[in-house]
């Protein structure tokens, strides 16, 4: 990070004394996972493949080294603290559910596709799906990001953030549905084996899509029953995931 970027966004919140506050020992937490997560991505995806000229595989490393870095430098900095661990008050069955959805299935995506390619269990595949599917899930990453921006209640876990004045979102992509964030995580986790040449890797794509509907149902009632105003935005935003089907 720049220098200047990171004398305004960190110094700030540097405690007097030279101690870091929370929300920067929250910042460095997840600046640390992201770069352990990209190191396990690589290891992943090249070491199960034995092929380290996979172009794809690049392409995907690429893909989330460079949203990473933009998170990092467009994001507000508590929203990054509070996305760092599960924080007090977090749901215990949803650090369950979100583990299992964000973390466990697509590692098991990264290693099947390896496996896939170095092994060529899905035969030859297609380049134009490829293509189509990084656009895909490209664009499920982007609506991922759009909905972290207009929210600041972003949290990675469910949780009713009164210590952070947790209220209703309405702008941005909330306008259209009430979870935005989670339709980027299902085109993603449906895009990426494609985008990555394998079919066997849609298994557990699939079931981590499927996760993040579980985890938007459940999460949508909490809302309604334990955040004010939030059922006044269900009525007038009627739909979680799809217009017009749910």
């Amino acid at each position: 990070m720049p220098y200047k970027i990171w004398r305004k966004r960190v110094l700030p919140h540097w405690q007097p004394g030279g101690a870091p506050s929370s929300i920067t020992r929250g910042v460095v937490r997840w600046v640390f996972k992201s770069v352990v997560y990209a190191v396990f991505l690589s290891l992943a995806l090249f070491v199960t493949s034995g092929d380290w000229r996979w172009g794809m595989g690049w392409v995907y490393l690429a893909v989330y080294s460079i949203n990473q870095a933009v998170l990092a430098l467009a994001l507000p900095r508590d929203l990054l603290s509070e996305r760092s661990k599960p924080q007090e008050g977090s749901k215990g069955w949803d650090v369950v559910l979100a583990s299992a959805a964000a973390l466990a299935a697509p590692i098991v995506v990264y290693i099947v596709a390896g496996f896939d390619h170095g092994k060529g269990w899905s035969g030859t595949f297609p380049p134009v799906v490829q293509i189509v599917a990084l656009l895909v899930m490209v664009g499920g990453i982007a609506l991922s990001d759009w909905a972290m921006a207009a929210n600041k209640f972003f949290s990675g876990v469910i949780r009713i953030q009164g210590d952070r004045g947790h209220a209703v979102e309405t702008g941005g992509p909330y306008r259209f549905v009430r979870h935005p964030g989670y339709v980027g995580g299902i085109l993603h986790h449906v895009a990426a084996p494609l985008m990555l040449g394998s079919w066997w890797a849609l298994i557990p794509g699939g079931i981590g899509a499927l996760l993040f509907v579980i985890r938007t149902a459940l999460e949508d009632k909490t809302l309604q029953n334990e955040l004010p105003g939030y059922q006044a935005y269900a009525r007038q935003t009627r739909y979680r995931l799809l217009p017009g089907i749910w």
